[in-house]
């Protein structure tokens, strides 16, 4: 409660305490100014008694300190106030005023809507009588002003009553109203503390999700470069081994030593997250022509390398992507396929980028379970993710005996510099 609300509510007890008192005053001041009024001393001393017992009877009553709660307590000292009152008014119709203090606090008082009214009707009765000159009654005009009195008053109690009943309504609406949005402001405060504690799991998740998934590109890295890398050179060095004279040892230690240096290249390469070594200074359709001419002087199998479509420049990301499939059908050709002849095939489709790799090998079942070598190879589950990751497929065309043609499809993504 705000200061301004504690002063009001103290300016209201103060007129409800003393207001009771200064009507009396004013009546018995007004009485005495008004003497003819009264008949004689006997009436004198009995408006005297009454008033004395007026404020006794609100002595007993107490101050007020806030809004009263209605009781039987205070229905008998309404009923006092207002035998009181009529009594007065009966003596000298001046004391009207003190019978006007009915209409103060009938619902503070008086438990039961019912009841209020009837004491408010009471009180209304005493009023109108001595707007109308005092009981008893001696013509028939006074007799009509009291009627029209007593209507109009309570008429305007009934209306007031009315607008009173509203203005609590529209109260206890305001206050439901406060109460609910406490409760949804609660409420919301308890959903963003969800959503705090969400977003940070969130973060959490994203970023062990972001560990994981750069574990994985290093190994598919590792994998497709360094671990094909060293194969290649321990071929070289085997045939090294069983060489006849030092010129074909030396061209193949050459090779070794070439194959080493791509490796470490590529390695370096792979935990920057930067493009393969085979496009840093050439396009897509170059690095491929050089990597198949490469392994095919390698491995001895004849191998050709064929571009259809338009030529474009692609993305860095789609260009390393379709690179890493080549050479890991290329490493997958040599280890298992024991083929003759393989060819490499990029073309150029508008929006999208198709490269195959076919050989004439020994072919195998691709719906055949397919165990995992001992070197954790990732074969063809890691082409095919390499191609999802830039939203592309990847398909494995195969049969024993009859080869195997693996058939990359992704979006063609340009050059974005």
């Amino acid at each position: 409660m705000t200061a301004a609300d504690r002063r009001i509510d103290r300016r209201q007890d103060q007129f409800h305490t003393w207001g009771v008192y200064g009507l009396l005053v004013v009546s018995a001041l007004l009485a005495a100014v008004a003497s003819d009024l009264m008949a004689g001393p006997a009436e004198w001393y009995a408006a005297g008694a009454l008033v004395v017992a007026a404020a006794v009877l609100q002595l007993w009553h107490g101050p007020r300190h806030g809004r009263r709660t209605p009781s039987r307590r205070g229905t008998v000292y309404y009923v006092l106030r207002w035998a009181i009152s009529f009594a007065l008014t009966w003596l000298n119709p001046l004391f009207g005023f003190y019978a006007s203090t009915g209409y103060l606090d009938a619902d503070e008082l008086i438990p039961g809507t019912r009841r209020q009214r009837l004491g408010l009707f009471a009180t209304s009765v005493v009023v109108a009588s001595s707007q109308a000159g005092g009981m008893p009654f001696h013509s028939p005009v006074q007799w009509a002003l009291f009627g029209v009195m007593l209507v109009t008053m309570n008429v305007l109690l009934m209306v007031a009553g009315h607008f009173a009943q509203q203005e609590e309504q529209r109260s206890r609406d305001r206050a439901a109203t406060i109460v609910e949005l406490e409760r949804t402001n609660t409420a919301l405060q308890q959903a963003l503390d969800e959503n705090a504690a969400l977003h940070a799991q969130l973060l959490v998740q994203a970023r062990e999700a972001g560990v994981a998934d750069e574990r994985r590109r290093l190994a598919a890295e590792i994998h497709d470069t360094i671990a094909q890398g060293l194969t290649g050179i321990i071929a070289q060095l085997q045939v090294v081994a069983n060489a006849p004279d030092l010129d074909i040892a030396r061209t193949h230690l050459e090779r070794a030593s070439a194959l080493a240096r791509d490796s470490l290249g590529e390695a370096r390469r792979s935990v920057h997250n930067l493009a393969p070594v085979a496009l840093t200074n050439d396009g897509l359709p170059e690095a491929l022509k050089n990597t198949v001419a490469e392994w095919g002087e390698r491995t001895g199998i004849r191998a050709e390398f064929t571009v259809t479509g338009p030529a474009e420049q692609f993305h860095e990301e789609v260009a390393a992507t379709l690179l890493r499939i080549a050479q890991e059908a290329l490493s997958n050709a040599s280890r298992h396929a024991r083929a003759t002849r393989l060819g490499v095939t990029l073309t150029f489709l508008g929006d999208e980028v198709i490269l195959d790799i076919r050989d004439d090998g020994r072919g195998f079942d691709p719906l055949a379970d397919r165990a995992r070598t001992r070197t954790g190879g990732f074969g063809l589950d890691g082409m095919r993710a390499r191609a999802e990751r830039i939203a592309g497929t990847l398909t494995v065309e195969s049969e024993p005996g009859h080869g195997t043609a693996v058939s990359a499809r992704v979006p063609l993504v340009r050059h974005d510099r």
